[in-house]
């Protein structure tokens, strides 16, 4: 009989399992044939469950302590990697091949794995074994949930593809309407032209408006159902995916109604969530401290925290500690801190008067960490910052200066004079625990973020103020209001930056607006430090009578590459294009006949 492949991703297996969801806990005995998984309910179950572990996950890094233990903003201009040997370094330099490129090599298979898993569970799932009757609750016209699960599912894993590689070749339902399954081996198959982006955005939006009410907003039992794709999550990529398409990377022509769709699209998800009962919301602390709200929103419970709309699974592990703590704690477990903010995105945070910093003359870039946008305490750890478990007697302050405990150690430290407080937990490395980990795919503060620019790109700046002030309101900053359009356009994309830091936004964000085009190192340079993308900076601290701060190129990683347009996407792995020669090669990444 013939055996459905099922590939397991290894993260869960890692970094621990996942937490509170009992649906995600569930497997497939890989030795089963397809007849004995569909007649099965559980089994059934199990295979659905099984292709969660393709979804994107901007913590996967932190299972290979030796090549991607940082985040992924190691790529771009709002931090650097300590490690040497780290892959983000190699992109940054434009230094890998369509061969070698580690990224092309995981991302582009496993999406298709993903994609393969779904169409086979959408064409052998069946409607007598899992049952679609009328329920109240979760359980409502399962058979019916589950296919719209699948393919939601599906959708997200062609948005990956068109994030990281552009066009797409698209592996939908055939001219009867079946779900396609290629056999892996089956080279031909694969050998198909793909489709333009901005059509393939399109593709995935319709495939939302397809299922999006076919689940349920929000899981009504969320201890059981933590982590599965729900309607709010369909309403959300339909969002993000006409975002993308409107942007300039893929609409050169500046159609307008690709904006107002995208537009549409964020609205119609708050116009939903506002008629819930139980609404996604910006997370807050019970006291609504806005010193505090932003911090706590990454360290808090996420099954706990109404923000979140769907994550990858939820790791118990102290491994994320491990990776982003200042270098200089230690005890039974030792930091080896490696995401190290740049300075260039440290300038980004406004002074607490909403400026610019080179905009308030009330800046003093002596005592520069002073009334400045509350996020910045709440997402970086910088000199004479307070951090350490005083129950363990850890608590002090962080020491980066020139031979401080904080600047280097042997496997850790930092190029810029700063270390990532998101999503750190405050743990005692004399006696360590773990915590509940999780990176939001999508959260609702991005729902608003996307609405804002949308909007403002429709029809200008009068209605996007009230959501991109939302944002703002929750750490306690001055709302937005008598800007032109391009003043709030840049306004909008410097929140984007700072609030959606860490979370696998900045690097797409930064090749959708095309921000790259008519700058270069040299030119940059007049610019003030958080306008620049090629040049990275930090600062050194010297303990004097009193501190001074000197600003300057980051350590080791001064500078990065971009060339136009090869830079814009990853390369399809050079093997796959040699084996389906129809896909194409993305431009700048084609390899000559003897390579």
């Amino acid at each position: 009989m013939k055996k459905i492949a099922i590939y397991i991703a290894t993260a869960l297996l890692t970094l621990g399992t996942p937490a509170c969801s009992d649906f995600l806990g569930k497997e497939v005995d890989l030795s089963l044939s397809d007849e004995q998984v569909f007649s099965s309910f559980e089994n059934t179950r199990g295979f659905l469950a099984n292709i969660y572990t393709y979804l994107p996950d901007a913590f996967a890094g932190y299972t290979n302590g030796q090549f991607l233990a940082a985040s992924r903003d190691c790529m771009t201009d709002n931090s650097v990697s300590f490690w040497d040997v780290h892959y983000y370094n190699s992109v940054l330099t434009d230094g890998y091949s369509s061969k070698d490129h580690p990224f092309a090599k995981d991302f582009w298979p496993k999406n298709f794995k993903g994609i393969r898993a779904t169409n086979q569970f959408m064409k052998n799932a069946r409607e007598s074994v899992i049952g679609n009757s009328d329920k109240t609750g979760d359980e409502n016209r399962l058979y019916d949930r589950y296919m719209a699960e699948a393919r939601l599912l599906r959708a997200i894993f062609h948005f990956d593809v068109a994030c990281w590689f552009g066009d797409v070749p698209i592996i939908g339902d055939d001219e009867n309407g079946d779900p396609i399954i290629f056999d892996p081996a089956d080279t031909e198959a694969m050998n198909m032209a793909r489709t333009n982006s901005a059509d393939a955005l399109k593709w995935i939006a319709d495939e939302c408006d397809a299922i999006k009410d076919k689940l349920p907003f929000r899981y009504s039992n969320e201890d059981e159902n933590w982590g599965r794709v729900n309607g709010a999550a369909a309403y959300a990529l339909k969002s993000r995916a006409l975002l993308y398409r409107a942007s300039a990377l893929n609409n050169p022509t500046k159609i307008a109604s690709y904006w107002q769709e995208a537009a549409a699209a964020a609205q119609e998800f708050i116009t939903k969530n506002n008629s819930q009962s139980n609404r996604y919301k910006l997370y807050t602390t019970s006291n609504n401290d806005t010193k505090k709200n932003y911090y706590e929103c990454f360290v808090t419970t996420p099954y706990y925290n109404d923000e979140y709309i769907l994550t990858r699974s939820v790791w118990n592990t102290y491994e994320i500690e491990l990776f982003l703590a200042p270098c200089g704690f230690s005890g039974t477990a030792t930091a080896v801190g490696r995401t190290n903010p740049t300075q260039n995105f440290v300038d980004s945070y406004e002074t607490i008067n909403g400026l610019p910093i080179d905009q308030d003359p009330t800046y003093d870039d002596q005592n520069p960490y002073a009334n400045r946008d509350p996020r910045l305490e709440q997402t970086i750890l910088h000199h004479g910052s307070v951090w350490g478990d005083a129950l363990q007697e850890e608590q002090r302050e962080i020491d980066v200066s020139t031979g401080g405990k904080d600047k280097r150690a042997t496997h850790g430290g930092t190029l810029t004079g700063y270390y990532t407080k998101k999503f750190l937990n405050n743990m005692s490395f004399k006696s360590p625990s773990t915590y509940n980990h999780v990176c939001p795919i999508f959260r609702y503060g991005e729902i608003l973020l996307n609405a804002a620019e949308a909007i403002n790109e429709a029809s200008g700046p009068d209605q996007a103020y009230q959501y991109v002030n939302q944002v703002r309101a929750r750490v306690g900053m001055p709302a937005y209001r008598g800007m032109t359009q391009d003043q709030l356009r840049e306004r909008i994309r410097n929140e984007r930056r700072i609030e959606l830091s860490f979370e696998d936004h900045r690097f797409f964000d930064e090749r959708r607006w095309k921000l790259f085009e008519g700058q270069s190192m040299s030119s940059e340079r007049n610019l003030p430090r958080y306008k620049q993308l090629y040049n990275l900076y930090g600062v050194v601290v010297t303990p004097d009578a009193s501190t001074v701060y000197t600003y300057g190129s980051a350590e080791a990683r001064t500078s990065r590459a971009f060339n136009s347009p090869k830079n814009y996407y990853l390369p399809i792995p050079d093997s796959d294009v040699k084996k389906a020669p129809n896909l194409k090669q993305n431009p700048g990444w084609e390899l000559s006949a003897t390579e």
